[in-house]
């Protein structure tokens, strides 16, 4: 059976297959997913645990007599084979092959794998193995759906927060599981059960230095040129990252852009600012700069922060900071 790390919840309720393989490049889901079927193979009095790793010269005698023992101190265990490399040679192929023909008894058997090419996947003891239980594929989560991620690991701590502060957050973690993970702890630590604001996840995720970026953005906001320059150039010079910098301004932009398009749909000013996510002090900014912006300019500030977030990827050529700087001049000074 094939399970995505997501379905591995639901499979377990229904009980336990005699042996899973763990495939993939996504520590973080990994570890959980091993960490669930443990927790599970225990529950149902697997009290014994024993793990071997296949590292260089490893013996793999070792297997066969793990599978032919009898436990010594518990009726059931749980086995765990580890194979970091994917690649078991021809002597542990064979040796894998024998024992998924005849999995010892009592026993709950874990095989933890790397995420293998398609000759790996098609080798007779991979094949072997994955006949005998089920696989759990542990991949990435991208981009598109890593807000969704996020979304459901805040609910299990009774806390949620809106689409532009997920989206926001899935792109300062994007590329690490185990980061987001810690991130979305931390919001659990500093904040009670409840809906989350874009500032205080912000506040909880970027660091001291990069508190800053919001004042890059008001200085944007209050039309200030010069101090979003200057704000611009010292957090170059503390090495600051460009990529959490632009996902500030983006937000901010994406956020005025909303607001003048609540506008010309007949809201209000305070409504239209509302729905463009802009509260307290920074409303007040925004309500002085929005009359300043037609549409189609705010559209294109999008696209050029599209055009840096390729270049911070390296998929385009051009100097990111003197992009960020041409991005900030023209929200600080429209034309």
């Amino acid at each position: 059976m094939q399970l995505r790390a997501a379905q591995l919840s639901q499979h377990l309720a229904r009980g336990l297959d005699p042996l899973y393989v763990i495939t993939g490049d996504e520590a973080l889901l990994a570890l959980e997913a091993v960490d669930a079927i443990r927790t599970k193979a225990r529950a149902e009095g697997h009290d014994e645990r024993e793990v071997l790793t296949v590292e260089s010269g490893f013996n793999w005698s070792q297997l066969r007599a793990s599978g032919a023992s009898l436990s010594l101190f518990a009726s059931r265990r749980i086995l765990e084979i580890r194979i970091p490399t994917g690649k078991p040679g021809v002597e542990g192929g064979n040796a894998l092959e024998a024992f998924a023909a005849d999995l010892p008894p009592d026993t709950v058997t874990l095989v933890t794998l790397p995420k293998l090419d398609k000759r790996a996947a098609q080798a007779g003891w991979y094949q072997a193995l994955a006949g005998a239980g089920s696989v759990v594929e542990v991949y990435p989560v991208d981009l598109e759906h890593l807000p969704r991620w996020i979304a459901e690991r805040l609910a299990r701590q009774q806390q949620g927060a809106d689409t532009a502060t997920l989206q926001f957050l899935a792109e300062q973690v994007e590329g690490n599981l185990l980061a987001a993970h810690q991130e979305i702890q931390k919001l659990g630590l500093l904040y009670p059960p409840r809906q989350l604001t874009f500032d205080e996840v912000s506040e909880a995720v970027l660091n001291v230095s990069r508190f800053d970026v919001f004042q890059l953005g008001d200085a944007m906001l209050a039309g200030d040129a010069a101090r979003a320059a200057r704000i611009l150039d010292a957090l170059e010079a503390e090495g600051e990252k460009p990529v959490p910098l632009l996902g500030v301004l983006a937000w901010m932009i994406r956020g005025l852009n909303k607001a003048k398009l609540a506008l010309n749909r007949g809201l209000d000013m305070s409504a239209a600012l509302r729905e463009g996510g802009f509260w307290g002090e920074r409303q007040n900014l925004a309500r002085r700069a929005l009359p300043k912006f037609s549409s189609e300019a705010l559209a294109a500030a999008l696209k050029h922060a599209a055009e840096i977030d390729r270049m911070s990827k390296g998929l385009k050529a051009g100097d990111v900071w003197d992009e960020l700087l041409q991005l900030a001049l023209r929200i600080a000074k429209p034309g």
